[in-house]
């Protein structure tokens, strides 16, 4: 019988690509989400590529009685791999209180359900914006936690903490929380990506978009930053390969190989790259020319941000594949689908 896994989240970005390597790995997925920032179709995408399409629960995971419901009529969930949160951090700076009450409530049901219900392997989505604005290059897992710059980094933290406290009274339970830095691309077969509902957040949707006419232009914020070439850096990693990690980190609980009951990992490639080097690559391998301008800096942007990778490498027995061009070409790639071109 097919171990199963619990994906919230599991028709989103990152979801949906988790959610094909579990299947491909040979997992029972069983997707919970409220297509609050995610479309249903994902669904199909991820049936194109694997040939299965997974269980789906339309609900909140703030609604604590649907929640026991659905953990009441599955019984067999070994893993929960947790991604349902709000994202953006312009919108949280906003509605801060609806991002602390989606994204920590949401933690809590679940946490606390499958205390009640016997799941006892858990895996968090989290993110290098816990880092800050880092003293040190590249950042390690024990570099220092920074006041978050926003409501939505802010609730990484807590997140985090949550766990922790809750792993240090919960002697059975496990968890590990993902940090990761910036990821881009979309799978190879283009048949599920990045699908941003209104003006894209993120560099890489907003370049794709912009080449396919969306977009009249992209704005590159800040050219006079202490980087090579004054534009920001930040390490981008395929989402694919961000998405095995997920696998990799859940059977590392599944089998006992984890050496604390609450751990951590950078998930990165090591590497550092400019706006301006982005959007090279972009034009290199898709032969497309970006309309671009410099303007002014962005408020609450980080100069420079990369990864320290030596710890995942050699505990999770994982490292990035592909290179900042394979995730260029698969995101014009799936955007040139998505716009039937």
């Amino acid at each position: 019988m097919k171990k199963q896994v619990l994906i919230t989240g599991g028709t989103g970005y990152i979801g949906s690509h988790t959610t094909v390597e579990f299947i491909e790995a040979g997992y029972d997925v069983v997707i919970i989400d409220n297509l609050s920032n995610s479309r249903i179709d994902s669904l199909d995408g991820i049936q194109k590529i694997t040939g299965v399409k997974p269980e789906f629960a339309e609900f909140d995971l703030t609604d604590k009685l649907k929640l026991d419901e659905f953990f009441k009529s599955h019984p067999n969930i070994e893993a929960i791999i947790h991604f349902a949160a709000y994202k953006a951090v312009g919108e949280s700076v906003d509605k801060p209180l609806m991002y602390y009450q989606n994204n920590l409530v949401s933690l809590m049901n679940l946490l606390e359900l499958m205390g009640k219900y016997n799941t006892k392997s858990f895996v968090f989505s989290s993110s290098c914006t816990v880092y800050g604005e880092p003293d040190e290059l590249p950042v390690k897992e024990s570099s220092a936690i920074k006041p978050a710059t926003s409501p939505y980094g802010n609730t990484k933290q807590i997140a985090e903490e949550i766990i922790r406290d809750y792993m240090k009274v919960s002697a059975d339970l496990k968890s590990i929380a993902l940090r990761y830095f910036n990821p881009v691309g979309a799978h190879e077969s283009a048949a599920i990506g990045e699908l941003p509902l209104g003006v894209p957040a993120n560099l890489v949707p907003f370049i794709t978009q912009t080449a396919i006419g969306i977009r009249k232009e992209l704005s590159v914020f800040g050219e006079d930053y202490d980087t090579p070439d004054g534009t920001c850096i930040r390490d981008y990693i395929h989402v694919v390969d961000l998405a095995k990690a997920h696998v990799i980190a859940t059977e590392r609980l599944l089998n006992n190989k984890n050496k604390a009951n609450f751990e951590i990992f950078n998930l990165g490639t090591g590497t550092g790259n400019s706006v301006l080097e982005v959007i090279k690559s972009f034009e290199k391998v898709t032969g497309e020319s970006l309309n671009y301008k410099i303007v002014g800096r962005r408020e609450g942007d980080i100069v420079k941000v990369y990864s320290h990778t030596e710890y995942a490498n050699d505990e999770l027995g994982w490292k990035t594949e592909k290179k900042l061009d394979d995730m260029m070409l698969s995101s014009w790639n799936w955007e040139k689908n998505l716009n039937n071109k």
